[in-house]
């Protein structure tokens, strides 16, 4: 498959003309560098505290998983009746 010198000086040309791009990582270090404030958090939370907050997660997230199953059922059982 020989095509000639014009697809080889395409890609010479090509090659040239390729910019360096600037990954995410070198935009994070170098924004790290720039910004060298300290997170600071203020964890004042008891453990009867950090119980009650898991346990109240653990309602929320069995609430919105039991919603997303009842819509897929309805969504399935739709479907099939109406390809019945």
């Amino acid at each position: 498959m020989s095509f000639g010198g014009a697809v080889s000086s395409m890609i010479t040309s090509i090659k040239n003309n390729k910019r360096n791009r600037k990954n995410t990582f070198e935009k994070l270090e170098r924004f790290q560098k720039e910004n060298n404030d300290q997170l600071h958090f203020n964890n004042t939370a008891t453990k009867k505290e950090l119980q009650e907050i898991k346990t109240q997660l653990k309602k929320e997230n069995l609430i919105n998983i039991t919603k997303k199953g009842l819509l897929l059922l309805a969504v399935i059982l739709l479907f099939s009746y109406l390809l019945l």
